[in-house]
Formats: structure tokens, C-alpha cells, sequence
């Protein structure tokens, strides 16, 4: 019995490396006769396994999608690599996500071998991952909108703006895109004729399929980059321009890419260029970062700027000199 079991164990691990495999090359690999492997893929079928078999000289066995996922068996580096994906994914923006990854992981800690525990345990502590405010996605629309971009398919959903009005959107996705923070889909919004960059966590149903749309060309190379853009300066009032005192690695630790965009200027300096519909929220923010700043644009920001420092001098019982 246990000879057959872990037989059966091998068989379905070949199965799951390969898309599929000849009853030869399957008898090869397991040292066994070609009737034993057709009588072993019986017995994991009557197991509930969806096993396809094709016919001919170039036929074979091909494991198919079942009601239940079967046992995987992973090899070190595969379960060093699943561990520390769910182990990063306890915090995802993904609503119910963070749950199920930790449940995930203690059933795989549990049965993790002996020799890679000290290198998982290792891993782990070496990696911090910032803390971060995230608004949570319901995995069903991910799943929705992710499909209709695999199929070409149009979607429609009602979709709630900033200033809070309900809509109904009928649009072409072409890229789901997660900052860490959100989920954001870049669409063509038939209606309005245009492309759109549409907060995920803002869809109040799930998008249903329509029709086979055919793609057209898309609003720039780097799809990321174009969302990132979008998100922090397309649609405000002043289009803020800061030259920071510090690294792009460190300033990056303080700001979020879906706030402020970062370029490098020279060594031991950071441009961040971000859009705001009022002047202040800015400075209260450049402030917070405790680094040394430079007011580049716009003009208006560097007098708001003189204003608030002023008014802060008084506020501190200092007369405010020039």
C-alpha cells in the first residue's frame, strides 16, 4: 500500500511539471510498466482528479482543473518562493486576501522540512515591508476585470467618483496596475471616447462581460508610469515642482508612487512633481517629511509658503525677520 501511494504522490507531481506527457515517457520516468501507469491514472481519477487522455502516437495524459485543488509538491527553492510571496501578501490591498495568506502560511510552515526553516526564517526577517494605508479591493471584481482583459472583452460597472456621484461605465480594460496602496485599471471609456485611469476600490458592482472589443493603440509604453502620472498630476489645479534634499531611495521611503513622482536630481537631491487642487495640503506635507526642500514651482506655492512661514513665527511668539 504505501509502495502504491507514493507512486500515486509521484505520478501526480509529473503531471503537474509537464502540460502533458506520453504513457512511454510517463513508464519511463517511473520505472514501471505502461499498464501500471494507465491503472495508477485510474486510481487518481476515481480520487476526483480530472485527468485527460488523447488518443494516437502523439496522444497522452494531461491534468486537467478540478472541483479541488490537488496536493502540490514544490522543491525547496518553490517552497521557499511560495512562503515568502504569502508571507509579503498578509498586508495586500485585497480585501479577505491578508486572511487567507496567513492561513495559507501556517499550513505550510507546518509542514515546511526541517533543512529550510532556518533559510525561510532568515529571509524573512531580512525583508521589512513599509507599512502603508491601503483601501481594500473585493477580489471578485479583480478576478472580473482580469478576465474581460485576458478575453478582449468589454465591461460595465457602476463606478462611484471622488465627489461621491454614481455612474455607469461601459469601457475596454487593458491593464489592472497595483501600486501597493491601490488598484487602478486602465480602460477605454467608450462613452466618453478617451482613456481613463479608474480607482479599482471605486467600483460598486462587479464589471459583467459584453462583447469582443478589437485593442487599439495604448496611451503610452509604460502603462505603470502613465497610471502613476495620472493619478498625481493629470487631474488637479497646480502641478507642484520640489527639489528635496536627499537620495531617490531615501525620499521614496517617506513618499508613496501614487502621491508624488520621483526623478533623480544629481547626487544627494530628488525632484517631486505631484498635482494639488490647494497649496496648503503640500506644504503641511513637505514639512511632515522633515527634509531640507526647494520650491521650484509653481510661483503661487513659494508666496503661500513666505505666508504660512510668517504666520508660524507669530504663532511662536518670534518676531518674523526678512
Amino acid at each position: 500500500m504505501l509502495e502504491t501511494s507514493a507512486r500515486l504522490l509521484h505520478l501526480l507531481s509529473l503531471l503537474q511539471l509537464r502540460r502533458e506527457w506520453t504513457g512511454s515517457a510517463l513508464a519511463d520516468r517511473m520505472e514501471v510498466t505502461e499498464r501500471t501507469v494507465r491503472r495508477d491514472i485510474g486510481k487518481l481519477r476515481t480520487l476526483g482528479y480530472p485527468i485527460h487522455a488523447s488518443p494516437g502516437v502523439a496522444g497522452g495524459y494531461q491534468l486537467g482543473a478540478g472541483a479541488q485543488l490537488p496536493p502540490l509538491l514544490l522543491d525547496d527553492d518553490e517552497a521557499l518562493a511560495v512562503a515568502l510571496g504569502l508571507s509579503a501578501v498578509t498586508a495586500s490591498p485585497v480585501a479577505g486576501i491578508g486572511e487567507a495568506s496567513v492561513r495559507a502560511l501556517t499550513k505550510l510552515e507546518q509542514v515546511l522540512p526541517s533543512r529550510l526553516r532556518p533559510r525561510f526564517a532568515g529571509l524573512r526577517s531580512a525583508v521589512t515591508r513599509m507599512a502603508a494605508v491601503s483601501t481594500p479591493v473585493r477580489p471578485e471584481i479583480l478576478t472580473a476585470l482580469s478576465s474581460a482583459i485576458t478575453e478582449r472583452r468589454t465591461v460595465v460597472f457602476r463606478y462611484s467618483r471622488q465627489d461621491g456621484e454614481s455612474s455607469r461605465r461601459l469601457v475596454e480594460p487593458y491593464r489592472l496596475v497595483d501600486t501597493g496602496r491601490r488598484w487602478y485599471l486602465v480602460a477605454w471609456d467608450t462613452l466618453r471616447e478617451d482613456w481613463r485611469t479608474f480607482r479599482v476600490d471605486r467600483c460598486q458592482s462587479v464589471p459583467a462581460q459584453r462583447e469582443r472589443f478589437t485593442p487599439r493603440p495604448l496611451p503610452a509604453r509604460d502603462l505603470a508610469l502613465y497610471v502613476q502620472q495620472s493619478v498625481t498630476r493629470s487631474p488637479y489645479q497646480y502641478d507642484v515642482v520640489v527639489r528635496l534634499t536627499g537620495t531617490i531611495d531615501e525620499v521614496s521611503q517617506k513618499v508613496s508612487p501614487d502621491t508624488a513622482e520621483l526623478q533623480s536630481d544629481g547626487e544627494g537631491h530628488t525632484l517631486m512633481r505631484a498635482g494639488f487642487d490647494s497649496l496648503d495640503w503640500p506644504l503641511m506635507h513637505l514639512v511632515a517629511l522633515e527634509l531640507e526642500f526647494e520650491i521650484l514651482e509653481p510661483p503661487q506655492m513659494r508666496e503661500r509658503a513666505r505666508l504660512a512661514a510668517a504666520r508660524l513665527t507669530r504663532a511662536s511668539g518670534d518676531s518674523p525677520t526678512a
